[in-house]
């Protein structure tokens, strides 16, 4: 947790918020602040700064909010919907990284019992939302969207997430290598552990994507979007 971070149901007064227990646990242990110092904190969807540690009523008190959060990615990042077990690690990653619009879809090898999953939840989808967002001292919330249908996606919703994007498709087979260093916004789209199959890499290059690959070696997704982001969109 390098960022407290500060939602409205925490909020008690103007500038006085209500710590978790988790957030007070790390203050007191890990960051070993006691009462009347000052923390490094952001509010959800606002600006990043500094708020003294009222220890006693476990809040902390705003004293300043004047810093931005770091540049969002200029990309959209659709992905077949993980084992449960891997999907907060994936969601975290990708929104430490600056991915702010998230779209889980279905494919053939996603098996129907994920969908089932209580990580699909909508606090716990949520609390892996603001991880990420605490590990990268970030504050802008993701924008995370599910489809069940892998058709009605790619058909009627697409088109438009293209608008004005480069659509890259990560498949290693028959593919180009992936581009580096992006100067335009993009739609990433991964697939499943086992890819896609022939019929949705079909549509998927039909409603103009591209494939590209990132060599010989095949990656797990969460391995996949961290190499796949950094290599699109470097840090400078």
């Amino acid at each position: 947790m390098n960022l407290i971070l500060l939602v409205p149901e925490q909020r008690l007064a103007e500038d006085r918020y209500q710590l978790s227990e988790r957030q007070f646990e790390h203050i007191t242990q890990v960051l070993k602040k006691t009462d009347g110092e000052h923390l490094r904190v952001g509010v959800l969807n606002q600006k990043i700064g500094a708020a003294r540690f009222d220890e006693p009523a476990r809040q902390v008190v705003l004293e300043t909010l004047d810093q931005a959060p770091p540049s969002a990615l200029p990309m959209t990042l659709v992905m077949a919907l993980p084992r449960p077990n891997m999907l907060k690690r994936t969601l975290m990653n990708a929104t430490a990284m600056g991915v702010k619009s998230i779209h889980l879809l279905n494919s053939a090898k996603v098996e129907k019992s994920y969908w089932q999953s209580p990580v699909l939840q909508p606090e716990s989808l949520h609390g892996f939302l603001l991880e990420g967002l605490e590990q990268a001292r970030d504050t802008q919330l993701p924008v995370l969207h599910m489809h069940k249908r892998f058709r009605p996606f790619v058909e009627d919703i697409l088109p438009n997430l293209l608008k004005n994007n480069l659509g890259l498709l990560a498949h290693p087979y028959n593919a180009a290598a992936c581009p580096v260093d992006l100067d335009e916004s993009c739609v990433l789209a991964i697939g499943p552990e086992g890819g896609w199959n022939e019929f949705e890499v079909e549509k998927w290059l039909s409603a103009g994507m591209q494939a590209v690959h990132l060599g010989e070696r095949i990656l797990k997704v969460e391995t996949a979007i961290p190499v796949l982001l950094s290599r699109l969109y470097p840090a400078k």
